[in-house]
């Protein structure tokens, strides 16, 4: 593989995004195989991917952890990072959208857009990484380009800007009609397994319809290709080469192809379009990052400043490997580096290009380039690393909340410092894990993004560490909220030990939060808090308001049903007076914590707990049997379609219903129904369900 070329502008550094089953893992594979990186076709249903190395991932038929590949073509080199598609796994998909410059969404040309592909969009959107499609699976019974591209606009409300039309449906599936260059791509045919020709004649009416149609849609976003087109009433190839470019970098449009990965056609012109449409870090803005109270931004120059963004730690046969996206500078092999967070400096040991679980050494990396390095101690996944002398600190990735816990001990207590070992070193891989001691029970508590996502890690530390480990039912993360508050609870904190006391006078108002709210959260929402003050006059200095805050902050931790966090509440402070000699901004936080406290014991509570959109695919036969099961799952169903003999049937469920739903379902519809889950927030659970799911 060529690692001479020039990073600013011949480099993509790309993701593959999309619902689990919809054919990531396979277009990957055949982009390696198309490329030449390798030199044999991967196949899931035989475990010999490259992306999907790890025994649980080639076990279970998934991808589980996001893997990163190199390869070439067109003189281009393409840093690929092929993401998980189960919603237990989104934070993958966070850490790797952070810090990609664009992404392949692929869709199943039969499903369209399903809801985990929908979520990583989203994420993607959050991220601001330009995208293009992959209708996947031409080949399916049922396929229909159409149809999939009518999903996404209306799911996604995106402008497709389809520039293929499939030769042949279903099984007759053999080809494309490039739209751009009016010419026809048949696979099976010629040295390179496909050959370039005229478009087909049972094909040329409709192949001008769709072209003009892309000229249409084009010139309404895009200015200079209206131009063109109120000029001469037709786009050049060029022309609209160069706003599809345009047009998918700012997000306006996003182009659409199509093809089967599984058979291996529609690769080579989705590697065009990731060349010609996708941005290069040098087409990227300048990563933006703090200086202290300064805000800086670095450019991908490999003579600017060092920065890099670690987004992956791994624990390896070779090492501890930590993944990396230069942003700016060079780094080179024995450097000496410093992680902004911790103020500590780290050695460059080893610079690594991957190619999944295999690496090639290079002897430096420059702005635009992930790699992996060996030889970090300390770095985490989310730290800066930069040059000592010009100290930056990069907006790390956000882990999502967990919502699913068990309780995990050793098998004997001989091996209970192993398991604690074994824990941290499975957190630090994975920042959505969290792992807490109970200060009731003194269990260890495992807690990650769904039950899947728990079974995966307990797994891991089996196979991993050797050790014999008991598991607890999983629970999920219930909360508490307000359902009605109190007015004017007034709290005094006094206290007088000897010298200088501590005095803290506030009153406080707790309402709920309404929908819409601190960003939407609402009352279902996690962590969901506004806090306002309204004292006048001084009675209380903005220093000691801060410490009100952050008090009621702490209070937030244990709600006064049972002890789970609160959200969803807004309180307000008043009023409030101080002492001259015995106020503070401890005695004011002290004044905060217990006055909140005390006011939600005051106040009407609700338990909330995490609910699930589920869309569950039977054969048409079986739909009757799981309306009735999530029924008494508490499942409220939304909507139902039909597909070709199947019926994908939506509901919302309480997560905690769901735990040995897979089992379930695969009885009543005699193993082939399948189902997929996405968190839509917190609801009211029933005390009776609550007590339930608290004794089972």
């Amino acid at each position: 593989m060529r690692t001479d070329l020039n990073t600013s502008t011949t480099v993509r550094n790309l993701g593959i995004l999309a619902h689990v089953d919809a054919g990531k893992t396979t277009v990957t594979e055949r982009i390696l195989y198309a490329t030449g990186a390798t030199h044999k076709r991967g196949e899931v249903h035989k475990g010999t991917t490259v992306t999907d190395y790890d025994p649980q991932e080639r076990d279970r038929g998934i991808t589980i952890f996001a893997a990163a590949v190199s390869c070439t073509w067109d003189e281009h080199r393409i840093n690929l990072i092929d993401t998980p598609g189960h919603v237990d796994f989104s934070d993958e998909v966070e850490r790797s959208l952070r810090v990609l410059d664009g992404a392949v969404t692929v869709f199943d040309a039969v499903a369209g857009v399903e809801p985990q592909s929908e979520s990583v969009w989203r994420q993607a959107d959050r991220h601001g990484v330009p995208r293009i499609v992959f209708v996947n699976k031409m080949d399916r019974v049922g396929a229909d380009l159409d149809r999939a591209v009518a999903s996404v606009q209306e799911r996604l409300h995106v402008v497709p800007l389809v520039v293929q039309l499939p030769i042949g449906q279903e099984d007759g599936f053999t080809g494309t009609v490039d739209l751009v260059h009016m010419r026809a791509l048949v696979w099976g045919a010629g040295p390179d397994g496909f050959a370039t020709g005229a478009v087909p004649d049972a094909l040329h009416d409709e192949a001008r319809r769709r072209r003009r149609m892309l000229e249409e849609r084009v010139a309404e976003l895009h200015p200079a290709a209206l131009e063109e087109y109120c000029a001469t009433s037709a786009l050049s190839a060029a022309t609209l080469t160069a706003a599809l470019r345009d047009l998918t970098r700012s997000g306006e449009g996003v182009v659409v192809l199509c093809g089967s990965a599984y058979r291996n056609r529609g690769i080579e012109p989705l590697l065009d379009a990731v060349v010609s449409y996708l941005p290069s870090p040098a087409d990227m803005p300048p990563v933006r990052g703090t200086r202290g109270t300064a805000v800086e931004e670095r450019a991908a120059d490999p003579s600017a400043p060092f920065a890099a963004l670690a987004f992956k730690v791994s624990a390896t046969a070779t090492g501890r490997l930590t993944c990396l996206r230069v942003y700016s500078g060079t780094m080179r092999k024995g450097d000496t580096v410093l992680d902004a967070g911790t103020g500590r400096t780290e050695r460059i040991g080893r610079i690594l290009h991957v190619q999944a679980d295999r690496h090639a050494e290079a002897d430096r990396a420059v702005a635009g380039d992930i790699v992996a390095v060996v030889g970090l101690k300390g770095t985490r996944a989310g730290s800066t690393l930069c040059a000592p002398d010009a100290p930056l600190v990069l907006e790390p990735p956000k882990a999502a909340a967990p919502v699913v816990s068990v309780a995990v001990e050793a098998g004997n207590s001989t091996e209970t410092a192993r398991l604690s070992s074994a824990l941290a070193a499975l957190v630090e891989e994975d920042p959505s894990l969290v792992v807490r001691t109970d200060p009731e029970t003194g269990q260890t508590v495992l807690s990650g993004m769904g039950e899947l996502h728990l079974e995966v890690a307990v797994e891991k530390i089996r196979r991993s560490h050797g050790l014999h480990i008991a598991v607890g039912r999983p629970r999920v993360a219930y909360r508490e909220t307000v359902v009605r508050g109190v007015s004017g609870l007034v709290y005094r904190h006094v206290k007088q030990e000897g010298g200088a006391g501590q005095f803290a006078h506030v009153v406080l108002d707790v309402a709920p939060l309404a929908d819409g709210d601190a960003g939407g959260g609402g009352a279902g929402g996690d962590g969901a808090f506004e806090f306002r003050s309204t004292v006048v006059g001084g009675r209380v200095p903005q220093e000691y308001v801060r410490a009100v805050e952050a008090g009621c902050r702490d209070a937030l931790a244990e709600g006064p049903l049972d002890g789970h966090p609160v959200t969803g509440l807004r309180v307000t402070l008043t009023d409030g007076a101080t002492h001259s000699k015995d106020s503070s901004e401890m005695a004011f936080r002290a004044a905060g914590r217990f006055a909140l406290r005390e006011a939600l014991r005051a106040a009407e509570m609700e338990l909330l707990e995490p609910v699930v959109e589920v869309v569950v695919t039977v054969p048409d036969d079986a739909v009757g049997g799981v309306l009735g099961d999530l029924a008494a799952r508490r499942g409220r169903v939304s909507g139902s379609a039909a597909r070709t003999g199947t019926t994908a049937v939506t509901a919302t469920v309480p997560l905690a219903e769901l735990f040995g739903y897979a089992s379930r379902l695969r009885s009543r519809s005699q193993g082939r129904g399948t189902f997929t889950t996405r968190p839509t927030g917190y609801a009211p659970v029933p005390v009776a369900a609550y007590r339930q799911a608290l004794s089972g």
